[in-house]
């Protein structure tokens, strides 16, 4: 009897150790803040945590999605986040603004964005935009377009000669009522909505932002700078960004599995199997076979873009501090 209870207080202490063990061991937790809802943009992030490269990395992430009224940075600079997704001209315009906001990673390669215009509004080139009206995207996402227009001398404010800017709702319709010659769409969202809609490719017109010389970097990864002087932070985000990039990798030969993955993490319900197939094809290329690292000439000339927006640039002087090699040095 004494040697079971002998045994038993063994096997208690083994299994407390066990527990103890566990317990020092905890995944190290990490919050993400989406730049927009749950949708293919943000598959390989999604990919990551679904197929436990997270979980190998010893993270444990929690992925909170986006929306119209959701601002990336409010979120990180109120501790609502550790790690956010914005675009650069967003997070660089945050930052002269106050919101120490440094880029660690850059997943996208390329950019997406472009203006899409009906072909019977005679527009067939950039020059053709005034006396126009052209949907715009805020909150943020009017930077690349008003720098464009800067460089391109067209006033935006209505005025002869110029543009008048119509604030575009994250959806199609202004183009459909045409309430707008031209509006705001991505490669691979807003575009195919109005495909789905009825237009057809051949009375459209497209002027990819990447095209035009005016390109400025998307969805890249950005913390504050206080993370980055915590040596165990750093370490956590080196691992978030291998993961993540091995996340993005696996999306890219599996395209319709990463699809489904997103669908499932989908709590709305608003998102179609087809769209977001089709929205993980156009996401890739836009990855581009990424390693996560930043581009210096492509952030020097989202920078120039930025800076060159006449009596009225996004941003007035040349960043210092905004991007960081720290974390993907360790890769």
């Amino acid at each position: 009897m004494a040697m079971k209870a002998l045994k038993n207080l063994a096997l208690v202490s083994v299994l407390g150790a066990g527990l103890v063990s566990g317990a020092a061991h905890a995944a190290d937790e990490l919050t993400l803040q989406l730049k927009w809802v749950t949708q293919g943009q943000f598959a390989g992030y999604y990919v990551a945590k679904d197929k436990g490269f997270y979980e190998e990395e010893g993270l444990d992430v929690t992925i909170k999605p986006g929306g119209p009224d959701i601002a990336p940075p409010q979120v990180i600079a109120g501790g609502g986040a550790d790690v956010i997704i914005d675009w650069m001209p967003s997070a660089l315009a945050s930052r002269e603004k106050g919101v120490p906001l440094v880029n660690i990673a850059q997943p996208f390669k390329k950019s997406g964005m472009m203006l899409t215009c009906r072909k019977d509004t005679g527009i067939t080139s950039p020059e053709d935009f005034k006396g126009k009206t052209l949907g715009v995207w805020f909150f943020g996402n009017e930077y690349p377009f008003l720098s464009w227009m800067s460089q391109l001398g067209i006033p935006t404010d209505g005025s002869e000669g110029g543009v008048t800017v119509l604030k575009q709702g994250f959806n199609v319709d202004p183009l459909l009522q045409k309430q707008a010659d031209c509006i705001s769409t991505m490669t691979y969202n807003e575009y195919w909505q109005v495909i789905d809609a009825g237009i057809p490719e051949d009375e459209l017109i497209v002027f990819k932002y990447e095209d035009q010389g005016v390109a400025t970097l998307e969805d890249g990864l950005y913390v504050v700078e206080s993370s980055l002087e915590d040596p165990a932070m750093v370490d956590k985000l080196a691992r978030f960004v291998k993961a993540t990039m091995k996340g993005w990798e696996y999306s890219a030969a599996n395209p319709e599995e990463a699809a489904e993955i997103v669908l499932e993490n989908d709590a709305t319900g608003a998102q179609t199997e087809k769209h977001q197939i089709r929205m993980v094809g156009e996401i890739n290329k836009l990855v581009d076979g990424s390693d996560g690292k930043l581009d210096m000439e492509a952030y020097n000339r989202t920078v120039k873009s930025l800076l060159s927006g006449g009596s009225d640039p996004v941003i007035t002087k040349e960043p210092e501090g905004a991007t960081s090699t720290v974390v993907t040095d360790k890769l």
